[in-house]
């Protein structure tokens, strides 16, 4: 990363004295102090001071600011709500967050179509609540849902504790509009079903802030179902409860969700925010069925009986709406309950086939062993997504090295078996080294071409989500010779 130009330095100072011409004057941040709250997202341990931040209230002003730090050569970092965990809205010292949460507004809810016309700023749970009126809800639900924003969701593809039956954010996406570091406004799909040509809707969602800035997202909304039963099921191993997601799933089963927590995790959200979870458990399912009343009656039964044959200790069933939320509440509440464990925690984001559960999650605990680290898991059973928590403290000698290894060496585990080193928190600067280890030279070089096809000069969110060759073969995963990647200008980072 550039060192930061110093203050009163001529670029520095024509920079902001072009921001200030086409922004208002609160719009316009560059004191030390207000820039202070925007040098890190969820993943604090890496923090860097912009050069300045932008807050457009509109467009208009986003096209006039993109234009601006094109032309200065200036880099620019898109950020949501702030609550990623990867550092993908982590600033450049010598560069400008452009910041997208005053473009907060619901443009139109469309029952008929079932559709939802937002702005970036608006938060993911926003969307369903304005369509709750109409028997409507938009899907993705992360755990962040009260404050994370659906630009920042397009940008992570994110997920949700209900994504193994509905879907990523790129299942549930019609159309968004982006403006490119140009200030060119670009829409990708469209309101029917589908749009012909090259499927640039797909390849915008989870590309993390380094094709373009989204300002209006199109979503899916979907009739909320007649009824829903969750089941607690708690076993007295993880192996166990591991092996009855395999088995839910081979039975022909797709639960609304399918979540799974072991016994720190379990053991921290009672002591939180206490929802009745089995005490003396080493793991729990929570396992949501939900669809027609008829239909939901009988798959509830049918999945009861799979988690007692696999050895559930004891099954709890929530009917109500109001047993349903208290359930949840506690799987929603297990980062923070996590938090009062340890100084600090790590949270890590693989995925990886199903059928591996049982494998990789003792690959982790003997991981757990070999670094000194303690580590909870809890995370998206269903569709193989996992989220381990390192317990570590930054102020001893030596501990966030040691962290940051033992999940380098987590997610290479989770490539082993088949997986990816995301699932949905994205790669930002966190999972540079991890992406080596899952993609050969070529592919690599291919992303970079994509970048130079949006972004000629490497502005947008630069140094974020795709390593260079470079660094990948200093990484020791592969061997790239220099003449194999013809914008030299990505090496800088």
């Amino acid at each position: 990363m550039n060192a930061r130009p110093d203050a009163g330095t001529g670029s520095r100072g024509d920079l902001l004295a072009a921001l200030a011409r086409v922004l208002p004057a609160d719009a316009l941040l560059h004191e030390r102090a207000d820039l202070k709250p925007y040098e890190c997202d969820g993943l604090t341990a890496f923090r860097s001071l912009p050069l300045a931040v932008a807050l457009p209230r509109t467009v208009a002003q986003i096209e006039a600011v993109l234009r601006t730090c094109a032309q200065h050569r200036v880099p620019v970092v898109a950020r949501g709500a702030g609550t990623g965990l990867s550092g993908g809205a982590l600033p450049l010292a010598d560069g400008v967050v452009l910041g997208l949460a005053r473009l907060n507004r619901i443009l139109e809810i469309d029952p008929r179509n079932r559709l939802a016309r937002v702005q970036p700023g608006v938060t993911n749970l926003a969307i369903s609540q304005a369509a709750a009126p109409y028997g409507l809800f938009y899907a993705p639900d992360p755990s962040s849902q009260i404050a994370c924003t659906i630009g920042g969701n397009v940008a992570e593809n994110a997920g949700g504790l209900h994504c193994l039956k509905y879907g990523l954010t790129t299942h549930n996406l019609l159309k968004i509009d982006v403006i490119t570091i140009d200030g060119e406004r670009l829409t990708f799909g469209s309101d029917a079903l589908d749009a012909p040509g090259y499927d640039l809707l797909a390849l915008m969602t989870g590309s993390e802030g380094l094709l373009g800035v989204v300002v209006e997202v199109t979503v899916k909304l979907l009739p909320k179902p007649q009824d829903a039963r969750l089941l607690l099921a708690a076993f007295a191993s993880v192996d166990a409860a591991a092996n009855a997601v395999a088995r839910i799933i081979r039975a022909g089963l797709v639960p609304g969700g399918l979540e799974m927590m072991d016994r720190p995790a379990i053991a921290a959200v009672e002591a939180y925010a206490p929802c009745g979870y089995p005490a003396d458990a080493q793991a729990v399912l929570l396992c949501e069925l939900d669809g027609v009343d008829a239909e939901v009656l009988e798959e509830a039964a049918h999945a009861e009986a799979i988690l007692r044959e696999a050895g559930a200790d004891s099954v709890r069933v929530a009917v109500s709406a109001e047993e349903r939320a208290a359930v949840w509440s506690g799987r929603k509440a297990a980062f923070p309950a996590l938090g009062r464990l340890a100084p600090d925690y790590y949270c890590i984001d693989g995925s990886i086939p199903r059928g591996r559960l049982p494998d990789v999650l003792r690959g982790i605990a003997a991981l757990s062993r070999e670094y000194g680290l303690a580590v909870a898991n809890v995370f998206h059973a269903g569709d193989g997504n996992l989220h381990p928590i390192i317990l570590y403290d930054a102020a001893d000698a030596g501990a966030r090295d040691r962290t940051e290894r033992l999940g380098t060496a987590i997610l290479a585990l989770c490539v082993e078996a088949g997986g990816s080193v995301t699932g949905e928190h994205g790669v930002g600067v966190e999972k540079l080294d991890a992406m080596c280890a899952q993609f050969l030279a070529p592919e690599i070089e291919q992303f970079h071409r994509i970048k130079h096809a949006f972004d000629p000069h490497g502005l947008l969110n630069p140094g974020k989500a795709v390593p260079t060759p470079r660094r990948c073969a200093e990484f020791g995963r592969m061997h790239v010779h220099r003449g194999a990647l013809p914008f030299a200008h990505l090496e800088r980072y």
